[in-house]
């Protein structure tokens, strides 16, 4: 019996892993510069059947106490949208093939938005509006329901800067103490922090990513015997910190 159900959960997930699309976005943190209204994403399937794609945006607010909302872009003059925007906004990415959709940027760039992108494959269904013929969506239907399939959507977030974008980071290193505050205009990272022990380099905590956005700040009390290190990163600007503890 033991054998049997060992048996039936391999068959299973072989067929899983068999049939279906399976996407991979890339980066999960992409940015717009100052200078660009529009950005390339790439969308590659490593699945084994083709990957229908809806692309859904929703912008993000950032609060003071650390918690974010998403809430659904707004339209402006009838029918443009206030933000970002998928041209196309549905994509078919064909088994171990790429698509790819820009990502357009309209409205105002006074100060730094941030947006949710979601990559959602879906059966098509008519009201979808994917260039599929009747006979093939059937088709891929029930391709889908054959196998075990389940089908994992991402979401990335997009970082849009300002027109005119401003670093200024503010670092505050006591004896006890090690605080970095945001006060440019736009979101800067604190890549690959590392918090480990000075006589052992391979005695570290799990390594940590950061994105500061403006107004907020990051800090941790220093503790005797420790080192921390990390890389702050300013748009293409990348500077190594090493911080000793007490």
């Amino acid at each position: 019996m033991k054998f049997f159900c060992t048996l039936l959960c391999t068959l299973m997930f072989s067929l899983s892993a068999h049939a279906g699309p399976s996407l991979q976005i890339g980066s999960f943190y992409d940015f717009m510069k100052s200078n660009q209204s529009s950005y390339l994403k790439r969308i590659h399937n490593g699945g084994t059947s083709t990957a229908f794609v809806k692309i859904e945006i929703k912008e993000i607010f950032y609060e003071k106490n650390g918690k974010s909302r998403e809430e659904p872009l707004k339209t402006v003059e009838g029918s443009a949208r206030d933000g970002l925007v998928a041209s196309p906004a549905r994509l078919i990415v064909p088994a171990k093939g790429t698509q790819g959709t820009r990502l357009l940027y309209t409205g105002d760039r006074s100060k730094e938005r941030y947006f949710r992108v979601r990559f959602l494959p879906v059966v098509p269904e008519k009201e979808d509006k994917f260039a599929v013929a009747e006979s093939e969506r059937e088709s891929y239907e029930k391709s889908m329901s054959a196998g075990f399939n389940v089908m994992a959507g991402y979401g990335m977030v997009f970082f849009v800067r300002p027109a005119t974008t401003r670093f200024d980071t503010e670092i505050d290193n006591t004896a006890g103490r090690y605080q970095l505050k945001n006060n440019g205009n736009s979101v800067v990272i604190i890549d690959s922090f590392k918090d480990c022990a000075a006589s052992n380099e391979e005695d570290c905590k799990p390594t940590k990513k950061v994105h500061l956005i403006p107004g907020h700040d990051f800090a941790f009390e220093k503790q005797a015997g420790r080192v921390y290190r990390y890389n702050l990163i300013e748009d293409d600007k990348k500077m190594p910190m090493d911080v000793k503890g007490r």
